[in-house]
């Protein structure tokens, strides 16, 4: 039964003006630059409380972490793009099916991927060129979070599947209690009860489980979401579409991860720890930015899907159309942040250390120029989804995470050193942006946005 019209104000088949889609998209805004934020304090309490080494271990780690962790995103993204084009076929049950048989997949991935991580993530660090002190602390955090990664991958997966179920507003709240609760206790076990890196990992790990176990819970319940967990059956051709519609996610995450373990591999050999921990705090930083692009990404795509499905060309136009000026004008405002706040944001996390400050300001001064063009590919990717062309929007996020960044930070610092790193991700997102275009408008006719 669809929710009433006072649950749920903008509905997937309401025609979406420039107004309607951000008010109907910014829920899902503040809980991707919300979950950025808190990851932010984690380091902040890491770097201030515990200290450098422990805070680059974190930051090495951590990409290893995050390849476990996207195959959520891969069943939120993928999966929602198929409950939205069910729902827009005006098949409900059929969606309910899906939906209850993504969840349950991502959770068993969880336990087992889970499992493995803990085993494996000590010769994974030393592989990666971890020794002593670092890769004690990176194995010690690492473990810690990979023990609650059945929750990780269900928060991911749900951040997504809130929007397609018509609740982004409650999947917000969601956020927001997860983010506190991390915060809360970042500042108990590591400032108040010095549990140093165990504490940060452990509230993180709680903080996920809220985030996570807390929309099972509501969904398994009468609820009056479009969405409802119930029995289902294995269906090998909606996971298939599924993994396949969600595979440019998982192959951004996975590619980001991969290619973050070279920049920190380069950055040992050019600039020692120091660049390391540079390159982790403008990631951290840099993800509070990126999330407003990928939560636009994530809050466009149930509406994209649904008027997919049903056929509505007009609104899919519309929909394109007026995406391609938001991300315009946020791509801008974001640069002229970054180019402001390059050096206050620095001196938040490394202030104590005159020589890393100045490496960090200088870094994150460059990089900056990114948030010019990287908002395109990220919502191009993620409208291919939404069109349940999952081999399109893999293509993007395969060349702008992976083949882009890796030749550029093999080459540039040959010319121009450490500064050669920073701006190898600048050239990576605008060549990301450049292809975006080319398949945008090699693929109009055939979609007829």
């Amino acid at each position: 039964m669809p929710p009433r019209e006072d649950d749920m104000k903008i509905q997937l088949s309401d025609h979406f003006t420039c107004s309607k889609l951000l008010r109907f998209t910014l829920p899902s805004i503040v809980m991707m630059v919300f979950t950025s934020i808190y990851g932010v304090v984690d380091g902040f309490f890491v770097s201030n409380f515990v200290g450098k080494t422990p805070f680059t271990a974190v930051n090495f780690i951590y990409p290893v972490i995050m390849i476990l962790g996207c195959v959520g995103f891969m069943f939120g993204t993928g999966g929602g793009a198929l409950i939205a084009k069910t729902l827009g076929e005006g098949k409900p049950e059929r969606a309910n099916h899906i939906f209850s048989l993504i969840v349950y997949t991502a959770a068993a991935c969880g336990v087992v991927l889970g499992t493995v991580g803990v085993v494996l993530v000590r010769p994974i660090a030393a592989a990666l060129g971890a020794q002593g002190e670092l890769l004690e602390n990176s194995v010690i955090y690492a473990r810690v979070i990979l023990a609650a990664l059945p929750a990780f991958i269900l928060q991911f997966e749900f951040q997504c599947l809130f929007a397609t179920a018509g609740k982004p507003t409650l999947g917000l709240m969601v956020t927001v209690a997860a983010g506190c609760t991390n915060m809360a206790l970042d500042a108990l076990f590591v400032a108040v009860l010095r549990w140093g890196l165990v504490g940060a990992a452990a509230a993180t790990a709680l903080s996920q489980a809220v985030g996570g176990i807390v929309p099972l819970v509501y969904f398994a319940r009468p609820n009056s979401s479009l969405l409802r967990l119930g029995r289902t059956g294995f269906d090998g051709k909606a996971l298939a579409r599924t993994c396949a519609n969600g595979s440019s996610e998982l192959m951004s995450n996975i590619s980001g991860s991969l290619v973050s373990m070279l920049f920190n591999a380069q950055l040992l050999r050019y600039a020692g720890e120091d660049g390391v921990a540079a390159y982790g705090v403008l990631m951290y930083v840099s993800m509070v930015f990126l999330a407003v692009s990928i939560g636009y990404a994530v809050g466009s795509a149930p509406a994209v899907g649904y008027h997919y499905g049903a056929q509505d060309h007009q609104e899919l136009r519309g929909l394109r159309r007026r995406s391609t000026a938001i991300v315009a004008v946020a791509s801008v405002a974001m640069f002229a942040a970054g180019q402001l706040l390059a050096r206050p944001l620095s001196l938040l996390f490394v202030g104590y250390d005159p020589d890393l400050l100045e490496l960090t300001a200088q870094a994150f001064f460059i990089f900056s120029f990114a948030f010019l063009f990287s908002g395109f590919a990220i919502f191009g990717s993620s409208f291919f989804t939404a069109l349940n062309n999952g081999l399109v929007s893999a293509a993007i996020s395969f060349l702008r995470t992976l083949v882009f960044q890796v030749t550029a930070v093999l080459i540039f610092p040959l010319i121009w050193g450490v500064d050669g790193i920073w701006l190898s991700i600048v050239a990576a997102e605008a060549l990301a942006a450049a292809v975006t275009a080319a398949f945008l408008w090699a693929l109009r006719k055939k979609y007829r946005y």
